[in-house]
């Protein structure tokens, strides 16, 4: 969901206890057709893969970062928190490549003594939306991919791999952990489902002593376990949300804009869009 201000632009992800877990690949049971071989680095292993997705509109192709992680250890979103290392994808050298966005499924929040990390744990999947110069012909996809783990220490992890995309990558058979990693996309500006989490009031106050943002949102399955993520543009920090004790199916979030942030006195107009 993302808020317009006379500023710059906030984009805040809203996320059902459901969402925030990240999903284990159960031995990846239905592999799919197209994939890298493994390589194993730090308390993980990556590899790229493709398949299994019929293309939509200018994304004519999706690939997917598959990341496996040890017991314990636990990889970031594209904001990690209050610290880490976000993941950073490079495709120089591609070939036939018009375009590649890497894209983050609903990560979880890790509760910190030294502050908050947001990312997954166990296994994740970071689906890449490939486009084409020429639909007609294969994509070399070549990704050079750093991206950190963490347990008691942070370590950072680099990876450079090549998968051949034909084609018809889309029609062929596999791609389960993609498929679903796609579907656990926030999508910004789409129009919220029945079930979907729901920003009900937004009050946002730079004149105070202690800038704040206040949030209150619906939950329609159950306020507890949700959560929100806000980002700022340009690399710029934004502080973690804090949540209010849920009440049913609503959850009030502060954002404390003193924490680690310089403000400019100039109260925004917020709007839903």
């Amino acid at each position: 969901m993302r808020y317009v201000t006379t500023m710059r632009y906030v984009t805040m992800t809203l996320l059902a206890a459901s969402l925030a877990i990240g999903s284990p690949h159960s031995a990846h049971a239905n592999e799919p057709a197209l994939a890298t071989a493994w390589v194993k680095d730090h308390a993980s292993s990556v590899r790229l893969v493709a398949g299994g997705l019929v293309p939509t509109g200018p994304r004519a192709l999706f690939a997917g970062i598959d990341i496996k992680l040890e017991p314990g250890w636990k990889t970031y979103w594209r904001n990690p928190g209050s610290s880490g290392v976000p993941p950073r994808a490079e495709f120089k050298g591609s070939e036939n490549l018009a375009s590649a966005e890497l894209l983050f499924p609903a990560p979880e929040r890790f509760p910190d003594k030294d502050g908050d990390t947001i990312g997954y744990k166990t296994a994740v999947v970071l689906p890449i939306a490939v486009r084409a110069l020429d639909a007609g012909k294969p994509v070399v996809l070549k990704l050079s991919l750093e991206y950190g783990v963490c347990k008691d220490v942070c370590i950072p992890v680099q990876a450079d791999l090549v998968l051949t995309l034909p084609a018809d990558a889309a029609a062929r058979p596999g791609g389960a952990s993609l498929a679903a990693a796609v579907a656990r996309v926030p999508v910004a500006g789409r129009a919220p489902g029945p079930d979907d989490p729901k920003a009900r009031a937004i009050k946002v106050d730079l004149a105070a002593a202690k800038p704040t943002i206040e949030i209150t949102a619906e939950f329609p399955g159950g306020a507890q376990g949700g959560d929100a993520f806000l980002e700022a543009p340009d690399g710029l920090w934004m502080p973690l949300a804090k949540a209010a004790p849920a009440s049913g199916a609503v959850r009030q979030f502060t954002v404390d804009l003193t924490d680690k942030v310089h403000t400019d006195g100039v109260t925004p107009n917020v709007i839903a869009v």
